[in-house]
């Protein structure tokens, strides 16, 4: 029996098929998804859970069309305006994982303002990945570590693979216990590839914004049923 997950990674998948099963257009599937952001970040604080990194928008989903591309910002936009000063009265820190560009200014500064606003809180740390694509974040690593070995600021001899992590956008935090992909697909999608490495997966059929506190408690009953053995062989 595993202890209750200490960090819960979600991919919050499911929102244009949520909207289209009742109708309605794409967009109000994204809107109901980010209203449904708040309620879940409640439920997990007050189940326990200490770190919450949910996947919000890759760096793929800027192909998608322009006119949802625009609403999703603009969502988003209006969920930090709203919501970070009850975040920040809560003890809620919000951290954002993912490239600045191509993200829009007015956005990124609130994003940035966000995180400026909540980075002393104590409580449930949210990690709101946003333009996150982990193979860039791979990358992005390695250029670093280029650049601090080409300055003498880094000795090759150093790195290793908790080292390696210390460069990568979740440097400090503990890596996922729990991974959870809602609306029944069965992949991780380029989503913490590095870090997921241990992590339990756990698939629900359920859309994200249909997604609730059961079936959050349903995901970590699960976890805390597996047998974790990091590649040890276990004696009964």
């Amino acid at each position: 029996m595993n202890a209750a997950p200490n960090h819960i990674a979600i991919i919050m998948d499911g929102n244009g098929r949520w909207a289209r099963r009742r109708g309605l257009p794409r967009t109000a599937g994204h809107r109901a998804g980010i209203n449904k952001i708040k309620k879940m970040i409640k439920v997990a604080d007050d189940l326990g859970v200490k770190i919450l990194t949910l996947f919000a928008f890759s760096t793929e989903n800027w192909n998608r069309p322009k006119r949802e591309v625009d609403m999703l910002m603009r969502s988003l936009e209006n969920f930090l305006d709203k919501e970070v000063a009850d975040l920040n009265k809560n003890n809620i820190r919000l951290q954002v994982i993912g490239r600045d560009e191509p993200i829009p200014k007015k956005l990124l500064e609130k994003l940035k303002n966000a995180q400026e606003t909540t980075k002393n809180n104590t409580g449930i740390t949210v990690n709101l990945a946003f333009n996150y694509g982990a193979r860039s974040e791979i990358v992005d690593a390695a250029k670093k570590i280029a650049d601090e070995v080409s300055q003498r600021r880094y000795n090759l001899d150093q790195l290793n693979e908790n080292s390696f992590s210390e460069f990568l956008y979740t440097a400090g935090l503990a890596d996922p216990d729990l991974l959870i992909r809602t609306s029944g697909e069965m992949r991780i999608s380029n989503f913490l590839l590095w870090q997921l490495s241990y992590a339990e997966l756990y698939f629900t059929k359920k859309f994200w914004p249909d997604f609730d506190k059961k079936d959050l408690q349903d995901a970590i009953a699960e976890y805390e049923s597996r047998d974790r053995r990091f590649g040890e062989v276990k004696s009964k």
